[in-house]
């Protein structure tokens, strides 16, 4: 069934996925030479801010700066990273032969047994390594169980947050980490225009979603979609979904948001359009948003305070009736998120962060316009700082007749 809106609708899924094939070749992954790096960095603002250690729980800050992937559980995986000297990670001794497999930085593990405790073999650890008496930061992501054990097996130790460090190190990414990103969205845009392409009436909220995670997957996202929300009519306009699933219908508004991981790094994309033919509303906020994504992406200067974004996005959407500040219709949250590793990650493009924009970050500017109980309008696009300005990793979408820029 072909709809007014250029590419929506008019494909079977089995079309649709047959024209999808792998896109990962050609971005190499990270290189072991710069976790090296990562950590060099780090033990080198370690000892400008008079650090003894950081704690680096299993999850992304594992990762970044040791190139080891694991997955955080209930059992304590960790590095060890001191102001200076060799690092160490610190396993349950049944899972010595999976690091290992696992590791890109080799270096001593202190194993314990399943009865043994973990946390006072940290604390013997600091001693080891003469800093002890130094404060411990600890990464951000450590669970409070984890907090809790080193506080009481350690009670003289003192403990610090690693965030202002990791975050600070983080944010700013290399050229290899652009790479990842700017393909990861590459992809998922691809999944989005084929998404669009299978909508017909009658077809459910999980039917797309499960055609956008086997489409991630052709496309060369081994895991499929990393999150995906598809919303049709009013539900548009609760920004994170609703419980039950949907029923598409002629002349529903969409708004579909998803991505997915390359070598650890997410991508993440919305799209709002029209199933059929939109409505004046529609239309007229639709451009309002547009024209609020742009602002964000406009303000955005190296050395100012990432805010100007977000106070960009707000005072383009009052300029057209909306608002003020988080009021309905309008704009209920933050215009924007750092990503990279974590979906989410600092520093956001929100009133009151006086960060500021430098080269190699990466926000998303998703000034949503959500319009209570009609319909929501999220255009969602990343890009990353360079030293002349923002960049697009994805070019935002084209028109409401013509979302992917079919006739661009």
């Amino acid at each position: 069934m072909k709809t007014e809106t250029l590419g929506v609708g008019g494909k079977t899924i089995e079309q649709a996925l047959d024209e999808l094939s792998d896109m990962t070749s050609g971005v190499p992954p990270i290189a072991t030479e710069e976790f090296e790096q990562r950590l060099e960095n780090l033990q080198a603002l370690m000892q400008e801010k008079n650090v003894g250690a950081v704690y680096l729980h299993a999850g992304t800050n594992l990762y970044y700066f040791t190139g080891l992937k694991w997955n955080p559980s209930e059992r304590m995986v960790a590095a060890i990273v001191p102001a200076e000297g060799e690092i160490c990670y610190i396993a349950p001794k049944f899972e010595l032969d999976t690091l290992r497999d696992y590791w890109k930085l080799p270096a001593e593990i202190l194993a314990w047994e399943e009865h043994e405790s973990p946390y006072a073999l940290l604390g013997r650890a600091l001693n080891s390594m003469n800093v002890a008496d130094k404060e411990l930061l600890l990464d951000e992501a450590t669970p409070y169980f984890i907090v809790d054990g080193i506080q009481s097996a350690n009670p003289d130790l003192k403990i610090g947050h690693a965030q202002p460090l990791t975050e600070a190190l983080r944010s700013r990414k290399s050229e290899a980490e652009i790479n990842l990103i700017r393909r990861a969205h590459e992809m998922t845009l691809t999944v989005h225009a084929a998404a669009a392409s299978i909508l017909r009436p009658g077809i459910t909220t999980p039917e797309v979603v499960d055609f956008i995670d086997k489409a991630h997957r052709k496309v060369g996202a081994a895991a499929g979609s990393y999150f995906c929300i598809v919303l049709f009519d009013v539900g548009t306009s609760f920004p994170h979904g609703v419980k039950d699933a949907q029923t598409l219908r002629e002349n529903d508004w969409v708004l579909i948001d998803t991505g997915c991981l390359l070598d650890g790094y997410n991508s993440d994309i919305t799209r709002s359009f029209c199933f059929g033919e939109p409505t004046e509303a529609h239309r007229a906020a639709w451009e309002v948003e547009k024209a609020a994504q742009i602002a964000a992406f406009d303000a955005a200067k190296v050395g100012e305070p990432c805010e100007v974004c977000d106070n960009a996005a707000r005072a383009s959407l009052e300029s057209s009736g909306y608002g003020p500040d988080y009021k309905l219709p309008g704009l209920p949250h933050r215009t924007g998120h750092g990503c990279g590793l974590g979906i989410h990650e600092g520093p956001y493009l929100v009133r009151g962060e006086k960060t500021p924009l430098d080269v190699g970050m990466v926000f998303s500017s998703e000034p949503m316009l959500v319009i209570p109980d009609q319909f929501g309008i999220r255009l969602e696009d990343h890009f990353y700082m360079t030293e002349s300005g923002p960049e697009w990793f994805t070019e935002p979408s084209h028109s409401i007749d013509d979302p992917f820029g079919i006739n661009a």
